[in-house]
C-alpha cells in the first residue's frame, strides 16, 4: 500500500514545516509546529477557530461587505455579528474610530480581510497600525483571512500579525492555496497562531470530524508553500491585473454603474444604487435576459451593488461588460 492510499497523520512534519517557512519567507512570521493547523480549506480553519473561541452571545465585529460565510458561521457557534457598513468613500475599509465605537464589553473578535472577497480592497500597513492602536490593551481577537494575499495590484500586501508583537499575539492568520495557485477543489487551508492551546482544541476538534487533507493534496501542496510556482502565480497576478483594468475602464463608461478599482483578487463590486435599490432582482434579470451572472450585493451585506468576477478570459469579460451595457442602458 503506497502512502497515498492510507490514513496520513493531520499534522504532516513536511506540510507543517512548509506552511512555517512560507509564513517567515513571504510575511516575516515565525510558528513553531505546534502553532499551525492543516485543515480542509480555509472555510474549515475558520470553522474549528469559531467554533473553539466562541461562546454564547459574544460578539463578532465584522466589516461589511463581507465573504458570506463569516456571519454564518458566528451565528452557527452562537456568536453575534456585529456588522459595521463601509463604502468607496473609505475604499470599502474600516476607520478605525468605526472600531473603537463597535466594541463592547461582549467583543470577543475582529474579522479583517485583505486583499478582500468581494470589494478587492487591501489594507496598508499605516492602516493596520491604527486599528491595531484601537486593540491595544483589549483581550479581542483578530481573524485575518489572507487568502488572496499573492493577488494584488500596485500596492504591498502586509500580514495583520506582521505589525507588532502585540498583533502577532491576537491574531489568527488564514491562508490556503485554493486562490494563490488555484487549487480550489483539492481543499487545503491553514491557520496559524502563537496560542498553542487553541490550536491544539482545534486539532482536536478536527480530529473527530473530517481528520487529515487527503494525502495527494499534501504532496502538491508543499510544492506550492515552498515557492516552486511563484514565477506561474506572478504570470497569473499580472494577467489578472490587465483584466481587472479593462473591466473597471469597460464599467465606468456605463451610464448609471460605477466601480472602484480593486487592489487584490478578482472580483469587482460594481455600484448599481442609480438603476436599481434591489440588488437581487436586478441580478435576476440580468441572468435571464443576458445570461450574465453576478452576484447580488445584499449577500455580502452590502445593498446595492453586485459582485463581478474577472476570473476568465479577456473576451468572455468584454462580451459579458457590453451584454451588461446593453441591459442597464435600455432601463
Amino acid at each position: 500500500m503506497t502512502v497515498s492510499q492510507i490514513y496520513c497523520h493531520s499534522r504532516n512534519t513536511r506540510i507543517i514545516k512548509a506552511i512555517s517557512g512560507k509564513l517567515k519567507r513571504d510575511n516575516n512570521l515565525d510558528y513553531e509546529p505546534n502553532q499551525i493547523i492543516v485543515s480542509n480549506g480555509a472555510k474549515q480553519s475558520l470553522f474549528n477557530l469559531f467554533q473553539a473561541v466562541i461562546d454564547d452571545g459574544d460578539e463578532v465585529i465584522i466589516p461589511a461587505p463581507y465573504w458570506v460565510t463569516y456571519p454564518e458561521l458566528v451565528v452557527y457557534s452562537g456568536g453575534v455579528p456585529v456588522i459595521i457598513d463601509t463604502d468607496e468613500k473609505s475604499g470599502f475599509k474600516i476607520t478605525p474610530e468605526q472600531l473603537k465605537n463597535a466594541i463592547t464589553p461582549n467583543t470577543k473578535m475582529l474579522i479583517l480581510t485583505s486583499p478582500s472577497n468581494p470589494t478587492g480592497c487591501v489594507y496598508s500597513k499605516e492602516e493596520l497600525v491604527e486599528i491595531s492602536k484601537v486593540l491595544k490593551g483589549t483581550d479581542i481577537l483578530v481573524a485575518s483571512d489572507e487568502m488572496y494575499e499573492k493577488l494584488v495590484f500596485g500596492t504591498n500586501f502586509v500580514s495583520t500579525a506582521s505589525i507588532s508583537d502585540d498583533m502577532f499575539q491576537r491574531t489568527i492568520t488564514i491562508n490556503g492555496l485554493s486562490k494563490s495557485v488555484a487549487m480550489t477543489g483539492w481543499r487545503f487551508g491553514y491557520l496559524a497562531s502563537p496560542n498553542k492551546e487553541l490550536i491544539a482544541a482545534m486539532d482536536k476538534l478536527q480530529s473527530q470530524s473530517t481528520s487529515n487533507v487527503n494525502s495527494i493534496t499534501q504532496k502538491a501542496a508543499i510544492i506550492a508553500l515552498n515557492g516552486e510556482v511563484d514565477d506561474e502565480i506572478e504570470q497569473m497576478r499580472k494577467a489578472f491585473e490587465g483584466r481587472a483594468n479593462k473591466a473597471v475602464e469597460l464599467l465606468n463608461s456605463i451610464d448609471g454603474i460605477s466601480v472602484l478599482k480593486p487592489q487584490g483578487a478578482f472580483y469587482l463590486f460594481v455600484n448599481i444604487k442609480d438603476v436599481s435599490d434591489n440588488s437581487i432582482e436586478f441580478c435576476k434579470e440580468l441572468l435571464k435576459e443576458t445570461g450574465v451572472a453576478v452576484v447580488p450585493g445584499v449577500g455580502f451585506g452590502s445593498e446595492g451593488y453586485f459582485r463581478f468576477s474577472f476570473a476568465t478570459n479577456m473576451t468572455t469579460i468584454q462580451d459579458g461588460i457590453r451584454r451588461i451595457k446593453k441591459f442597464v442602458e435600455k432601463g
